[in-house]
């Protein structure tokens, strides 16, 4: 029965995922800086709560060692308080670091241009371009001035910020968090 039947029909549906209606596609356009990746990667550490735990114990442990050094010895200990205050410093600024080495990273590449379309999101610049289907993000969460979708993966390693001041008109953000209620959920 199949003979007769071409693959006509299957070719003509996967080309039309390509297709982008322009009516609905969001152009944003910035210059990424080290505070969007930090509000990123803000995000991706209240979601998964892991890095905040690990870090948050490790402060407790130190703030117990540096105690336990102190009442044993009688007094505080100068080498002791200096490796403490280190130690404090590195948690705190752990993102921070993190943000600004991957700023080092994406900066030098001048302007995105993202697209953000039922097809998913198109990000170009004067030497990459990264096109990501909806299919890899777990969900968005919108923050007072980015959106920050979080990938499917289970470290969340891949994420996409999307700052607000991107966009050119103003309906464009209205129409920006539409497209991405109706294709990944909020988290």
């Amino acid at each position: 029965m199949a003979e007769g039947h071409s693959n006509q029909g299957a070719n003509h549906a996967e080309a039309s995922d390509h297709v982008v209606d322009e009516r609905t596609a969001v152009e944003l356009t910035y210059q990424p800086q080290s505070a969007d990746i930090l509000v990123g990667l803000r995000v991706r550490e209240r979601i998964k709560r892991t890095g905040l735990l690990l870090r948050s114990v490790f402060l407790l442990l130190w703030v117990g060692q540096w105690l336990v050094s102190a009442v044993v010895r009688g007094g505080v200990d100068v080498v002791s308080t200096v490796l403490f205050l280190l130690v404090v410093l590195l948690v705190w600024g752990y993102p921070r670091l993190q943000a600004a080495q991957t700023q080092r990273l994406v900066g030098w590449q001048g302007d995105y241009r993202a697209n953000v379309s039922p097809a998913g999101i198109t990000c170009r610049t004067d030497h990459v371009t990264l096109i990501q289907k909806w299919s890899v993000f777990q969900g968005y969460r919108e923050t007072a001035d980015h959106f920050v979708l979080l990938s499917r993966d289970p470290n969340m390693l891949c994420l996409d910020v999307l700052p607000k001041r991107g966009v050119h008109e103003a309906g464009d953000l209205e129409r920006l968090r539409a497209i991405l209620d109706q294709y990944t959920p909020r988290v």
